[in-house]
């Protein structure tokens, strides 16, 4: 299997320098992957190094916790957008969804999905299964199967729990065909990541998905 172009080259952390988005750049047009993620600021340097080729630009939205407003999320995305990025990785609100706000959380949705819509843009909503029960996660499959969104995503990476196998087979069960998955959070070797995709992820968001390709030892921590 050609993990690599299955995999979102990410880098998140609050320290992260624009030496650091050009070298993920780089390492996204040698091994071939699907996307790189970086954070909303570093979104146009990032386009400038891409240049539009074939690999993605990628950002966050709400992020890590998601429980910004969902005008503020609706801004972001804008900005995101007229800055470069191609897919925005867009944290539900996790504050509403605990609280069974449901109503919240379908205006949220219906809101970010027009913007998205609007600009042929991709969506990937992070649930942050990690912190869900399985009854949640299925809720969250529930809600999000009604509206034109492109992928679920499992994690932001800064739960105390990211990608499970469990998490990507109840998602797979549970969302209709045309909304793809993406595994995300301690994805750190090739066996895990070849467990995800057979589970039924087709994105990896990795922040060591060179070593992953490579089959190197990665140490804790991390996207």
């Amino acid at each position: 299997m050609n993990i690599a172009q299955f995999i979102d080259h990410t880098i998140l952390k609050p320290t992260t320098t624009l030496a650091e988005i050009e070298k993920v750049c780089e390492e996204a047009l040698e091994y071939g992957f699907a996307a790189v993620c970086v954070p909303p600021y570093y979104v146009r340097d990032a386009s400038q190094v891409l240049e539009k080729r074939k690999v993605k630009l990628a950002t966050v939205i709400g992020f890590p916790f998601g429980y910004s407003h969902y005008k503020a999320k609706r801004k972001e995305i804008k900005e995101a957008i007229k800055d470069g990025a191609e897919e925005l990785d867009m944290v539900m609100n996790i504050a509403a969804f605990k609280s069974n706000d449901m109503a919240y959380l379908e205006k949220e949705i219906e809101e970010i999905t027009n913007v998205i819509k609007e600009n042929g843009c991709v969506l990937k909503v992070i649930i942050e299964s990690g912190v869900l029960t399985n009854d949640e996660i299925i809720k969250c499959c529930e809600l999000y199967k009604h509206f034109p969104v492109d992928y679920m995503k499992t994690s932001t990476g800064y739960a105390d729990k990211g990608a499970s196998v469990e998490a990507i087979e109840i998602m797979r069960k549970h969302l209709p065909s045309s909304i793809q998955i993406k595994a995300s959070g301690g994805i750190r070797t090739y066996e895990f990541a070849r467990q995800l995709v057979d589970a039924g992820a087709t994105r990896l968001g990795c922040s060591a998905g060179v070593a992953i390709v490579n089959g190197e030892k990665v140490s804790e921590g991390g996207y």
